[in-house]
């Protein structure tokens, strides 16, 4: 909880079986001939668990461990044979997506982002998240591929998953 009284964050976790995220938009054709415009970058990801994160004002570093350690051990991914385990007991993949659109409220008929991270402080913290999840599952040696999206930037999602099999967490 914040000094404001409403969480630091929130994420919403998404089991899959693959998951498609563009990181970078293609650029448009340039008017000089001798450069090619970049194309399209994603980051893919195969059976797992897809985290969307969002930053409220007032979150610090602080409530960083408990939400990995949280999110990483929570028993949500099913396996072949059926059994629910963590993410980090699979030989699988996560995909860390930062997702500022949680954080909204309704007045009206328009969506309100006024109690969201600002945009620098809200950056580090997904970054400092994202190496904390990187640094937890090498440490206990899971065989988990890490990917992340692009903080402050509009990203494509194609999401295959065996189930609506969503969770909401405050934190």
């Amino acid at each position: 909880m914040t000094e404001r009284g409403g969480p630091a964050a929130r994420a919403v976790l998404q089991q899959c079986l693959q998951a498609r995220l563009q990181v970078r938009p293609a650029e448009e054709p340039s008017k000089e001939p001798s450069k090619e415009p970049a194309e399209a970058q994603f980051v893919q990801i195969d059976r797992g668990m897809v985290i969307y994160i969002c930053f409220f004002k007032g979150a610090t570093d602080d409530i960083l461990p408990k939400m990995v350690s949280t999110l990483l051990n929570v028993r949500l991914c099913e396996t072949d044979s059926g059994k629910t385990v963590s993410v980090s007991e699979l030989p699988g993949s996560l995909l860390i997506v930062p997702q500022a659109t949680l954080g909204g409220k309704v007045k009206g008929r328009a969506m309100q982002y006024h109690d969201n991270i600002g945009k620098e402080d809200g950056r580090r913290l997904y970054g400092a998240f994202v190496s904390l999840c990187e640094e937890e599952l090498a440490a206990a040696s899971a065989e988990v591929k890490v990917k992340h999206g692009t903080y402050g930037n509009r990203q494509v999602l194609k999401l295959d998953t065996n189930g609506p099999y969503t969770h909401l967490m405050d934190f």
